[in-house]
Parts: structure tokens; sequence; C-alpha cells
């Protein structure tokens, strides 16, 4: 803590930032309310997404060995016959930060000749592309999760400085100025007292 002055505009100073300090904790305190709020929104999509990918994989599976062996999952170039393109997103925000909101996923499909690849092939790339699809959402969600994080961090932070640091600070040393202006009062009347009795002492 930084030396006080003992003086009444240090008092006013010192009252003055009191409460701002007083107004403005609500705020962050508000604000650290609604982020964690939001996290376990987020948290909650994030397992969710977690159990659609397991279960597609789960169904996905039973071609994996199939695609490796023929080589049915590249076309005659030997590209892949399905990938990711993009990821699009849109901007939001929460709580005053700016997060990335998953709308939607380009794929690039290779041609490949429909006589020459087995039967399966394309509801397999349908269910890789849900895989795909649900991977890039996951990627963008998981992104809004550091970001809140981050900022919950840092309103944390300034929710602690507030409560257990600046506002105790301030009031102890509005009390030590208090204190120290009150014992000059005091002082200041005794002397008063004392030089009106030596008046009246040579008076008489």
């Amino acid at each position: 803590m930084a030396k006080i002055k003992l003086t009444k505009n240090e008092l006013k100073k010192q009252k003055d930032a009191l409460k701002m300090y007083q107004r403005y904790l609500p705020t962050l305190q508000l604000k650290k309310q609604q982020l964690q709020m939001e996290i376990r929104g987020v948290e909650a999509r994030l397992a969710q997404l977690i159990a659609t990918k397991e279960s597609l994989e789960r169904q996905f599976s039973s071609w994996v060995a199939v695609f490796s062996e023929d080589d049915a999952a590249r076309s005659a170039s030997g590209m892949p016959l399905l990938s990711l393109k993009s990821i699009r997103t849109s901007e939001g925000n929460i709580a005053g930060v700016m997060i990335p909101v998953f709308e939607d996923a380009e794929f690039e499909l290779s041609a490949y000749d429909y006589f020459q690849k087995p039967l399966w092939v394309d509801r397999a790339l349908q269910l890789m592309k849900q895989v795909l699809l649900t991977d890039a959402e996951f990627q963008v969600v998981e992104k809004q999760k550091n970001l809140l994080a981050a900022e919950l961090r840092i309103t944390n932070q300034r929710v602690n400085l507030f409560e257990k640091v600046k506002i105790p600070e301030t009031q102890n040393a509005i009390k030590m100025i208090r204190i120290y202006l009150g014992d000059q009062q005091t002082a200041q009347v005794v002397r008063g007292k004392i030089s009106k009795k030596k008046v009246e002492g040579r008076e008489e």
C-alpha cells in the first residue's frame, strides 16, 4: 500500500476511490456469473459433440479396415475422396468477449467412378462428412470455451483485487486519516483551552 497523506484532501480522494470500487464491483461480479454460466453451456455443447462423434465413429468403424485395404477412400489420382475445405463462422459477443460462432463447413469431394467403387462408399462418405462436420464445430466451440475461460480468469482477478485488496486498503486509509484528523482536532481544542487558561491566569 502506498504512503498516505493524512490530510482532508487525501480523505476526499480515498472516499471517492472507495465509491468507485464499490460501484464497479457489482458489475464485475455480474460479469463473472454470466461468464461462468456461459462456460457451463459451452461445456455441455462440447459433451454433446463428443457423444455424437463417438456414435458416428462407431458406425464408421466397420468401414475403416475396408477403406485402407482397397484404397476405396481415394480417387483415381490418389486424392482423398472427401476432405474438409473450410469452416464458416460468424462473430458473437458474450459479456464483452468476441467469440467465433459455428455456422457451417465446406467440403471438397473428389470425382470418382461410381462403377469402380463399392456401393457402400456413398454411405461411408456421408458418415465421414458428419464426423468431419462434428469435429469442425467442436474446434470452434472449444475456442469459445478457451476465450471465455481466459476472460473469466481476468474478471476473477479483478473481483479479488477489488474485494480483497483495493476496498479493504481504502477503508483502512479512510479510518487512519479520520483518526489522525480527529486527534489533531482534539489536540487543537486542548491547546485552545490551555491558551485560554494562561490568558485568564495573566488577567488575574
